[in-house]
C-alpha cells in the first residue's frame, strides 16, 4: 500500500481539496486498494471541523466527494506512516521538516513541484485569497502528475 498525506496550514482548503481530487483519481484508476491518502495540517485551529466552504464548493462543482473529510493536525507519527507527505507549499514543507527534526522520513515535497517548469513554487492559501477556482487547478494538475509517477514508480 502506497500512502500519501497532504499537507496545509489548516487542514480546510488546500489539503483537503487534494486530497478528495486525489481519491477521485484513485478510483477512476481502480487503484483505491493500492494507494491510500489523506490530508492533515500543521495547525490545530480548524481541528474537527469539516472543509471550508469555498473548497467543498469548488468539489461540489466538479462532483468531487469530500464526504468524511475532517480536518486534523499532523502527528509526528505520520512521519513514518506515509511514502509521500506533500506540502502545498514551503512553509508546511518547512514545519514538517521541522517536525521530522530535519530527518530523511518518506518523501516530503511541495505538491506543485510535480508540475514540470510550473512559474510559481506555492499554492496560494485560498482562505487568504478566495480563489479557489486558480487553486483547484493548480491542485488537480499536481495530483494527476503525481499519480503517474506513483504508478510509474510502484508499477500500479
Amino acid at each position: 500500500m502506497v500512502n500519501i498525506l497532504f499537507v496545509c496550514l489548516g487542514n480546510i482548503c488546500r489539503s483537503p481539496m487534494a486530497e478528495a481530487i486525489m481519491r477521485q483519481l484513485i478510483n477512476k484508476e481502480g487503484l483505491e486498494k493500492d494507494i491510500n491518502v489523506d490530508s492533515a495540517g500543521t495547525g490545530d485551529w480548524h481541528v474537527g471541523k469539516q472543509p471550508h466552504e469555498g473548497t467543498r464548493n469548488i468539489l461540489d462543482l466538479h462532483n468531487i466527494s469530500y464526504k468524511g473529510q475532517r480536518a486534523r493536525q499532523l502527528a509526528k507519527a505520520d512521519l513514518t506512516s506515509y511514502d509521500y507527505i506533500i506540502g502545498m507549499d514551503t512553509e508546511n514543507v518547512g514545519n514538517i521538516r521541522r517536525l521530522a527534526g530535519f530527518q530523511p522520513s518518506g518523501r516530503i515535497q511541495r505538491i506543485l513541484d510535480y508540475i514540470e517548469d510550473y512559474p510559481i513554487a506555492d499554492v496560494p492559501d485560498p482562505y487568504y485569497t478566495g480563489n479557489f477556482e486558480e487553486v483547484y487547478e493548480m491542485v488537480y494538475k499536481s495530483c494527476q502528475s503525481l499519480l503517474k509517477e506513483i504508478k510509474e514508480e510502484h508499477k500500479l
